[in-house]
């Protein structure tokens, strides 16, 4: 690289350096973005107290950060198992609307745009969580199909498929699924198939249990079982996995239905327990923040569940330094971004180390001796 930057014999991979290096990212987005603050009068310590305050600072906020932190540590478990198997599937956002649909049509059983006949209350809950999954499992199985079985471009072809749910729920809540009235959307969902919350006083529902049982679950499946050794192991090399015995094409369709499922459940989340109701434009880009989270947690399951919150309480935390500051949208957005790619730029110095200038001075002083 330069003088200044030599190459480690080998990255590091402590979780001392992970967690440093992550922390010195977020430390490094925080001093830049604060440098933007300047020219709009606000002052950077005071706009971050706002932000960690309301994200933060109570119950309330941490409930309403909790809430944001659900779909994108569902979409982050999805996007790691995918990728884990070597795919580069994106097509979280369609399996998140295709999810939203199934749990509304579930949750509107027995009405005019949902199941036509009335669902027994204690078959309720089993029965909307399966059809989501599958609903999920399937919307993504099509395209990791085309890819496992044909060669297909699955980048995109799942890109392309997000505007195709897209349009499906612009079809569904503005024809068979519409409410009454002039808005594209279904009727309000009834209060008995809500998520119910955690505790009162707090908007956290029973989602974010959901969301912690997906990541142990995928924890163990990638670390434990020979289900998740194959899966890895397919991903990392194919032809390796091939003369080991292990059926890749098999392996890689069953994370793509996993994954498919989990970012499925994730909309079941939003529309069951925030929205109440399927509506155009309720995912808002969640499926491609997931994609982001996963990243800054390295693929890592357990790493999923601190970042999602973090960038669930910078989702929270933003809206309230904006009001309190005036500071603009464009801002708060950069703020966001900055911490991503900080934290992805940091990744440099798990490769390689600072020369300090004196050891420089050393070093070149012995070589120029030898020589």
């Amino acid at each position: 690289m330069t003088k200044w930057l030599e190459r480690r014999l080998s990255p590091a991979q402590s979780p001392s350096a992970l967690a440093l290096t992550s922390f010195g990212g977020i430390l490094a987005a925080f001093i830049v973005g604060g440098l933007l603050f300047l020219p709009f009068g606000a002052n950077p310590l005071t706009a971050y107290g706002f932000l960690f305050s309301e994200a933060f600072g109570s119950a309330r906020g941490f409930g309403l950060s909790l809430v944001q932190a659900t779909p994108l540590m569902l979409i982050a478990l999805a996007t790691l198992v995918i990728w884990r198997a070597g795919l580069g599937y994106i097509g979280f956002e369609g399996c998140f609307l295709v999810g939203a649909t199934a749990a509304s049509w579930i949750a509107l059983s027995g009405t005019p745009q949902g199941l036509p006949w009335k669902l027994p209350a204690e078959l309720y809950w089993p029965i909307v969580l399966l059809v989501t999954f599958i609903a999920g499992a399937l919307w993504a199985g099509w395209v990791g199909a085309l890819r496992v079985r044909f060669g297909g471009n699955d980048v995109l072809i799942s890109l392309m498929a997000n505007y195709v749910a897209i349009f499906l729920v612009q079809y569904l809540v503005s024809g068979p699924m519409r409410a009454p009235g002039d808005l594209p959307q279904t009727p309000r969902l009834p209060q008995e198939t809500w998520l119910p919350i955690v505790l009162s006083g707090i908007k956290t529902h029973w989602g974010i249990a959901l969301a912690l049982i997906a990541t142990l679950f995928t924890c163990w499946l990638i670390r434990s079982t020979p289900a998740g050794y194959e899966i890895n192991l397919a991903g990392l090399n194919p032809k390796a996995a091939r003369y080991g015995g292990v059926d890749v094409a098999r392996r890689q369709m069953s994370a793509v239905y996993l994954g498919g499922g989990f970012a499925a459940l994730a909309g079941l989340c939003a529309v069951l327990g925030v929205q109440h109701r399927l509506m155009d434009g309720l995912s808002g880009g969640v499926g491609f923040i997931g994609v982001v989270v996963a990243l800054l947690a390295r693929l890592n399951p357990l790493l999923v569940i601190p970042t999602a919150i973090m960038y669930g309480g910078l989702q929270v935390g933003g809206g309230a330094m904006q009001r309190e500051t005036g500071l603009p949208t464009s801002v708060v957005l950069i703020l966001q971004s900055l911490v991503v790619m900080m934290i992805l730029a940091g990744d440099v110095l798990r490769y390689y180390r600072l020369r300090l200038p004196a050891r420089t001075v050393v070093q070149d002083a012995l070589v120029e001796k030898k020589s």
